[in-house]
Parts: structure tokens; sequence; C-alpha cells
């Protein structure tokens, strides 16, 4: 990456976040910092509470060092910062809280030179979605990753399907429910599921990941409830088809010309791959990189489907896309996209590259690069002079 040897660049690291990701967050974005060459990089650590507040860079290094973070006791009256949202010299500020509970501006304080460039790492929604792209678009900062519409793409597992297959990239079977019609009759649109879907068959918020709220649903007893939880972290949620399939993962890395890593598969201990497999149960999955018993043409078609993916949804910087390979039928489908992955040193997005010959530092480093480059093609004229 080019920069002045004798400069190092401001990066700032966005975690934690209100999802149901918050701590999956933590554990990225301190396994980042670690790695960041601080040779290179002046880092700062920006945290995100689960009440959403943004937390200085004291506050930010209790959040991300603690064990178990939604039960610590951040000091509500100071250390908190806000980014401006809008070009300025000063990108965040801290604020101080009064006894009524309103915010001001800390005097004569701010939380150093503008950042050269941000890395999000935040998963799930308020940080993945397009959200926070959208606010650090109107700050003008660079930042790592997607921009808003590919990350709200790569989010929405309904909409991005609906690119998808339109692209001719197959997709496995779905339903989408909407809360508000579920509701009106839930036992009656199980009942309709489970003949169009037999059992088992699976339900997911349509905007979430870490398999948060996913659920395979055996039969009618017990289908309401896993319904429900479904439910509880969006207002569309998926229902899918099961197949007896491998689950195989590539990394993607580019802008305009991306390129794919080698193909990894992800052998669950557990039905599948749930939250408590990927993040709880030590044991809960056995990854294999690269993956084995694939043929070649397999290999090139899964890492051509990727990048396609890629392109379709409009995605920037990094991408994790996730496939079904039918054990039966050796069908390929595209189960999602993840722009934000897991980024842990022994997450699958960064152990792809590092069997693809990229280092977890070097990684960092090409997507701090893909990120300023992007910034740079985006200066473009703004207004419009109808008299020429």
């Amino acid at each position: 990456m080019r920069q002045d040897k004798n400069k190092k660049l401001n990066v700032a690291i966005l975690f934690g976040g209100k999802s149901g990701e918050h701590e999956v967050s933590i554990v990225s974005a301190m396994s980042v910092y670690r790695a960041l060459d601080k040779s290179k990089f002046d880092v700062t650590l920006i945290g995100i509470d689960k009440t959403g507040r943004w937390l200085a860079p004291d506050q930010s290094l209790l959040l991300g060092q603690s064990s178990n973070p939604r039960l610590i006791e951040l000091n509500k009256m100071a250390g908190t910062a806000t980014l401006i949202p809008y070009e300025s010299d000063q990108q965040f500020l801290p604020v101080t809280s009064s006894v009524s509970g309103s915010l001001a501006p800390a005097a004569k304080q701010n939380l150093g030179p503008a950042f050269d460039v941000i890395l999000p790492i935040l998963h799930g929604t308020f940080g993945e979605d397009g959200t926070m792209q959208g606010l650090l678009e109107l700050a003008n900062i660079p930042y790592v990753g997607s921009g808003v519409l590919g990350s709200a793409l790569g989010m929405d597992k309904d909409v991005s399907r609906r690119l998808l297959a339109a692209a001719g990239i197959p997709v496995v079977k779905t339903k989408v429910l909407i809360r508000s019609e579920f509701q009106k009759d839930p036992n009656g649109w199980i009942r309709r599921m489970a003949e169009e879907f037999s059992f088992p068959h699976f339900v997911k918020p349509a905007n979430a990941g870490s398999s948060v709220g996913v659920h395979k649903v055996k039969s009618l007893e017990g289908a309401l409830a896993q319904y429900q939880d479904a439910f509880a972290f969006d207002v569309k949620v998926l229902v899918e088809q099961a197949i007896m399939a491998r689950e195989l993962e590539v990394s993607v890395l580019g802008n305009w010309e991306p390129r794919a890593s080698v193909v990894g598969e992800v052998i669950p201990s557990h039905e599948f791959y749930s939250y408590e497999a990927k993040y709880i149960d030590e044991n809960g999955a056995q990854l294999k990189i690269p993956a084995e018993n694939l043929i070649e043409a397999q290999k090139t078609k899964i890492q051509e489907l990727a990048i396609q993916a890629f392109k379709v949804l409009e995605c920037r910087g990094l991408a994790r896309v996730d496939f079904f390979l039918d054990r039966r039928t050796n069908e390929i489908y595209l189960n999602e996209i993840n722009t934000i992955p897991g980024f842990t040193n022994i997450s699958m997005y960064p152990k792809l590259w590092e069997a693809s010959g990229l280092s977890y530092s070097n990684l960092l480093e090409e997507l701090i690069r893909l990120a300023l480059e992007r910034h740079q093609e985006k200066t473009l004229k703004t207004t419009y002079d109808s008299k020429k």
C-alpha cells in the first residue's frame, strides 16, 4: 500500500454495536487491533455499547477487554463520543452528560487528528446493513468494506436472493414471511409452510448474521416458538428448504476486480452451523481449509459464483460467500454473502486467505489500501451548472 514511510496512517476501529452480534464484533475487533502493524498505523478503538452509545477510547478499551461485555458498568456520565456527520478536521468529539441527561461537547477536547480510514468491525444490524456506511459517507471518511447499497443488499437475504436468482446464480428454495401477516394466523402459516417445505425446514431472520434466530424446524411441536424467535430479530423471515449439503465458503477480496480464495468447508458437530457451534462450543465445528474431496471443476465453479455474486450485489473490499453442495445431486447453491465476516485469527475469512498465501496482517493492509482506493474514486462532481 502506498503511503509516506515516515507517516503513520491514523486508523479507527469501530466495534460492538446494538445488534445480536455485539459480542462477536468485540472479539473480531480486538483481534484486528492486535494484528495491525503499529509501526505503520496509529490505531484508535471506538466502541459502541448495547444501547448504541459511542464510547471514547478509554471506555472503548474497557469494552474490548471485558470478558462479559453485557455485564460491565460503563460510566454513564463520561466517556461518550460522537461522530460529526459532515467533513471536518475533528471527526470525533467527546461529549459530556449533565445530570439531566442532556449531552454537550466536552470543552477543548477532541479525539486527536482526523482518521485516514475507518475499519467498521460491526457485525449484523446497525453496522453491516448500510446504516453505519451511510454515516461514514456523510462524514466523508474512507472506510473498509462495501458501501451503503452493497452492505444493505448483502444483509437482506430476501432481496439479495432475488437479485442473485435474476442473475442466474442458484439459490435454495425460499418463502418470505412478513411478521404482520404471520401474526394474524401463526399456526395456519406454520401448517402451510410444513405442507410446502415438509420437515425439516429452516426459519431464519432475513436481516441477521452469525446464525442468530435461525432454527431447524423438525415438526409442528415447538415450531411456533421457533418462528416467533426468528421474528424477534426481524420483521421479515425466510422459510428455507432443508437439503443434505456440505457447507462451503469462499473469501472474496477487491473492488472492481475481485479475486477469490481457496474453497473451505465447515463441518459442524451440531445439526447445522448454529451460533452455539460458531462461538460457544469449542468443538462446535471443524474447518477444512482447503476443502477436501472436491474436483477442480467444482472449486472453480464455486469461486466464479462467489465473484459473480460479489459484483451483482455491488460489494467492495471484502465478503465471505457461503455455499451449499447438495450431497445427493452435487448441485451448488449460494446460501448467503457476508460483507463484514467474522475477523478473529481463527475465522474463516482470514484463514482462507492465509491458505491462499496472504497473511492476516497483510490482509488488513490490503483492505485498508482498497478502502483508500475506493474513496479516491468517489471524488466526483456534485454540482451541475445548467448555463454551460
